[in-house]
């Protein structure tokens, strides 16, 4: 029997087992039965070859204060190993003992842990080893602070908090300092996976960690048959573990490519079996709970090789919100080369410029969301191989897609046995002691980011990201949780200067994210970094020369908080003032992302904006032979017109998730299995299904089906936005919100909006104000009955404006404007109407 994991083949285990006792540390585990599997080869998914395996354990322990970078001295071998070394040069240690400073202006609430933490470490110049990896990779520059001075003049009620400001603003130029001294600058520090984990030579493999709350160390797995004695590592002054194994008599590595691997060590809390924190690929096991690291180097011939350049940072960015494993139309886990095959066409015919994709980093729990990361350097194996992955983005570039990574750099899963949680049997080595380094809503633990060899292992796995798999950027995940002590729990943010710059701010976190996206643009300046922030923070989106956090983005969530509390109300409850007022609450020269919903919206537990709408209705009425029921007409009237006025006039880049662009119906539901609780309580699961766990596009592209409709207005709607870039446009003007006839007008560049909110009043010869004069006609129409729509409208009409102003506007024009309908008109010239898209009918092979 064969079992298959992504791209992973296992033989049938008969003799695989947990042990029921902790192993001693030299305890020598082989077994008659050794385990094989080999990285699949087809059509689909890159190549591997065929290896020998083995288990694994776990442990707890007390935390400590030390942080250290590591004296990569010579290499020492086994004693009883006559194979030659591999030399690395001689890296000088210096031991800088710099004083934390604690704020002495006023508005310094808070001192730095980092300051502390770094004074207090003793930190490795690494000058000489960054220079000869710069052999290997082209010297990129990052550009020196600024003066962290502009937010002022961007909004000067920050002056009235310049005391925290500019010592949060110091903290970061002294960081910059501190890495520049002892590590050759950010562009070096942030290489990390150059030193740290498996690195390969000519002569042999290097493996190294830092694990400072360890008192002895061996590196185990497949290719030693498990055996804690044959390769045990040194340990220098700082903490950081070491082994060279030298390739064998053949010239081959000692460790074969897909061989099982893991780093045992004797630790204050006992003995404990751990995945290499900077593990490249990890896979779970038929038969085992944990996951097990993967040594992955694959010949050259079997790597994949890019071929195509990254598309150029699009000025609007119209972003779909993805998950590989739940993309299928088939109740299964679905793989990196079926999206790339199936799905990523689809994205681009829908009209979308950027893919953001969910759950890479390695997560045991699947039911996460990809949000518990056990393994940050490494891609879901549930899903494929690196090289799949390489392959998918690849893809994408060469559609002109850009692709953004769901990045969580905001807490870790809390699992021992394949997580950083206790790595090194402390509590503390990581993440913060205590309580503090703990999320009791998410039970995840929080990264210390006032540690030196955090920030080294964090900004590295960001740029690990950018480097060998080419994403285009990222979107941060729950920077609200990093940016304050309270991580946002049971706090309401009012907008009042003084919940952002207190003693709740987590300055060591703040920096941390300044210093990640000032690495991020400074290598990659087409690089797009989007923030998920709930709480409003001025200056998120300014620059961090200029004194700002250093995002591109924002995301705008409270328009679909907006969203959800309009629908739970009576169409004769919304005001269209509200809603015109949420949607551009949004801070003056910091761009936005905003969505009608996102994946959160769509879990079990929440209703899509559809459900919301249409509810049951949803699966009985959906056929366009049939009869729409009351709820079905309004539900997909109010379900575009809400998704056009989000992107009209909610923000600078526009997301949606993955199937509800055609109203995707019901929710995600992981499979799951009943959970026994403590006080003997049992929640129920679902069997383990998959069946609510896929996207039903099938549904999206059936033309007897009116979700065909909501599907194809979507379409219209990127393609819109493509040709006439309204959401970037410098011009935008808000004529009319009149409560009475629940109207709603707007210019965006050289296009007029109107959305007519009200439940039963068309209205005709209806004046609305516009900037431009002329000749105007229509090039989107809600009410097209490709869009599932009436058809009400004759959209070959032409336009003409009248002179005197109206609603404040120099002109007007005369329409008609039925109820519950979304209308834009463009104005155009004798030779422009050729090259208009009417009614935004794309041909399907753009």
């Amino acid at each position: 029997m064969v079992y298959t994991i992504s791209g992973v083949r296992f033989p049938h285990l008969p003799s695989i087992k947990k042990n029921s006792s902790l192993p001693s540390f030299n305890d020598d585990r082989s077994r008659t039965n050794a385990v094989s599997f080999s990285l699949r080869k087809d059509t689909r998914s890159s190549s591997g070859k065929i290896f020998a395996g083995k288990p694994s354990y776990d442990s707890k322990s007390s935390s400590i204060a030390t942080t250290a970078s590591e004296n990569l001295g010579s290499h020492q071998s086994d004693s009883s190993s006559a194979e030659p070394q591999e030399t690395v040069s001689q890296v000088t240690q210096v031991h800088d003992d710099v004083d934390a400073q604690k704020a002495e202006t006023e508005g310094q609430e808070q001192t730095s842990a980092l300051s502390t933490s770094v004074g207090e470490s003793n930190k490795a110049n690494t000058a000489s080893m960054s220079e000869s990896l710069d052999q290997k990779v082209v010297q990129r520059r990052i550009p020196p602070p600024g003066d962290g001075k502009k937010i002022y003049d961007i909004d000067p009620m920050l002056k009235s908090y310049d005391g925290h400001l500019d010592y949060r603003y110091g903290q970061y130029i002294k960081l910059r300092e501190e890495i520049d001294k002892n590590e050759g600058g950010l562009e070096a520090f942030s290489r990390g996976y150059e030193i740290f984990g498996f690195t390969r030579s000519a002569t042999g493999i290097t493996y190294r960690e830092w694990a400072p709350g360890a008192k002895a160390a061996s590196l185990i797995g497949d290719f030693n048959n498990w055996n804690s004695k044959a390769d045990v590592m040194t340990r220098n002054e700082y903490g950081v573990w070491e082994i060279f194994l030298p390739n064998d008599a053949d010239g081959s590595p000692a460790i074969p490519h897909g061989s099982r691997v893991k780093i045992r060590m004797d630790t204050p809390s006992g003995i404990k079996d751990s995945i290499p924190a900077w593990i490249k690929y990890s896979v779970q096991a038929p038969g085992e709970i944990p996951y097990n690291g993967v040594y992955y180097d694959p010949a050259e011939e079997d790597k994949y090789v890019f071929k195509h350049p990254r598309p150029r940072k699009p000025t609007s960015l119209r972003i779909y919100e993805s998950h590989v494993g739940m993309s299928s139309t088939e109740p299964m886990i679905n793989t990196y080369a079926n999206f790339r095959d199936d799905v990523l066409p689809r994205i681009k015919k829908l009209g979308y410029n950027a893919v953001q994709i969910m759950a890479i980093q390695e997560h045991s729990y699947y039911a996460s969301f990809g949000y518990h990361v056990t393994n940050f350097f490494a891609p879901s194996s549930r899903f494929g191989t690196p090289d799949d992955l390489k392959s998918l983005i690849d893809k994408a570039h060469e559609l002109g897609l850009v692709v953004l990574m769901d990045i969580v750099h905001s807490h870790a899963s809390k699992n021992t046995l394949d997580g950083l949680n206790m790595f090194d049997g402390t509590d503390g080595q990581y993440f913060h002691s205590g309580e503090r380094g703990y999320h009791w809503m998410w039970d995840s633990r929080l990264f210390n980011y006032g540690s030196w060899e955090v920030l080294r292992y964090l900004l590295s796995n960001a740029r690990w990201w950018l480097e060998e798999y080419k994403f285009d950027g990222f979107r941060f995940d729950g920077v609200t949780s990093m940016m304050y002590t309270h991580h946002g729990l049971q706090v309401e943010f009012t907008g009042n200067y003084n919940e952002y710059f207190g003693y709740s701010t987590d300055v060591d976190a703040v920096v941390y994210l300044m210093l990640v996206n000032d690495m991020i643009h400074g290598l990659y300046p087409e690089a797009i970094v989007v923030g998920e922030d709930v709480s409003g923070m001025p200056a998120f989106c300014i620059p961090v020369q200029d004194g700002g956090v250093g995002f591109d983005y924002r995301l705008h969530m409270a328009v679909a908080d907006k969203w959800i509390e309009l629908l739970k109300k009576r169409d004769e409850e919304w005001q269209v003032g509200d809603i015109v007022f949420t949607l551009t609450n949004r801070r003056w020269g910091e761009k936005c992302v905003v969505y009608a919903e996102s994946h959160d919206q769509a879990l079990v537990g929440d209703k899509t904006i559809a459900f919301w709408l249409m509810d049951k209705d949803m699966y009985d009425f959906m056929a366009v032979d049939k009869q729409a029921t009351p709820r079905v007409d309004r539900g997909i009237a109010l379900h575009k017109m809400i998704r056009l006025i989000t992107m009209g006039l909610g923000g600078e880049g526009y997301l949606n998730f993955m199937g509800n662009e055609f109203g995707h119906p019901e929710w995600i539901d992981f499979p799951r299995t009943d959970q026994h609780l403590p006080d003997g309580r049992v929640i129920p699961g679902n069997n383990g299904s998959y069946d609510k766990c896929r996207r039903r596009f099938d549904l999206g592209d059936a033309e007897y089906l009116r979700y065909h409709g909501l599907q194809e207005f979507d379409r219209a709607m990127q393609h819109l936005e493509e040709k006439y870039g309204f959401m970037t446009s410098e011009h935008q003007y808000i004529s009319r919100k009149d409560e009475g006839d629940r109207v709603i007008v707007f210019e965006k560049g050289n296009l007029v909006f109107v959305f007519n909110f009200h439940w039963t009043n068309s209205y005709s010869d209806y004046r609305i104000g516009c900037s431009v004069p002329g000749k105007y006609k229509i090039v989107l129409d809600s009410d097209d009955s490709l869009f599932g729509g009436f058809n009400r409208l004759d959209d070959s009409a032409e336009f003409f404006t009248s002179d005197g102003r109206y609603d404040d506007r120099p002109c007007s024009l005369m329409v008609y404007s039925p109820c519950r309908t979304a209308v834009v008109y463009a104005a155009v010239d004798g030779n422009e109407d050729s090259s208009l898209v009417p009614i935004g009918l794309v041909p399907d092979d753009v």
